[in-house]
């Protein structure tokens, strides 16, 4: 069993996912989406390490490591590695500023960030809660003309092997994750 659709976001966010420093994905549609709004289209995807649009001023202070890490870690022109793979496990559509800004410990965009997100167009953005897995082999894909623009899914040429993953966070860790995006986001789960 594999994969053939990929969730295009920012390497340094890529990074965290990939490392366990973050298990929540936020979400504004943008141009190359259906009216503009996100959908979550796939509860299983890779992660597809993009590096247009990404900014240091658009991460916290605390994660200058990490864009210098997916830099570092940067594929040759016309590559994408695919190491990762995410499972959606909550999907929460945030209408209130407050409870976005409330997460800033769950996720490493900048407060400025979440606010001009928030604002595009019509206020509020969505946020995934993600348990995410390292592949056993990387895979290496062609970055063609076809996965380039503003839009967050991609159709892979072809299904890519999940079999041996490992989740890069233990249960319980994960579990904390989700228990808090439950807390602050959708607090009658937890009754």
């Amino acid at each position: 069993m594999g994969l053939a659709h990929a969730f295009k976001e920012w390497a340094v966010i890529c990074r965290a996912l990939a490392e366990g420093k973050q298990a929540l994905i936020l979400r504004k549609g943008g141009i190359a989406e259906t009216a503009g709004e996100f959908a979550v289209e796939h509860t299983r995807f890779w992660l597809f390490p993009t590096y247009v649009h990404q900014q240091r001023s658009g991460i916290r202070e605390d994660a200058a490591f990490l864009l210098k890490e997916a830099e570092a870690a940067r594929p040759p022109a016309g590559t994408i590695y695919l190491s990762h793979w995410a499972e959606v496990t909550g999907i929460y559509r945030i209408r209130d500023l407050t409870p976005a800004l409330l997460l800033a410990h769950l996720h490493f965009w900048s407060e400025e960030t979440v606010r001009k997100r928030f604002a595009y167009r019509e206020p509020g953005i969505n946020a995934l809660a993600v348990r995410i897995y390292r592949a056993p082999e990387v895979h290496t894909i062609a970055d063609t003309a076809y996965y380039q623009g503003c839009k967050s899914w991609v159709d892979l040429d072809q299904a890519f092997p999940t079999e041996g993953s490992v989740p890069v966070l233990a249960d319980k860790d994960y579990n904390d994750v989700k228990w808090n995006l439950d807390m602050l986001l959708n607090p009658t789960a937890l009754a």
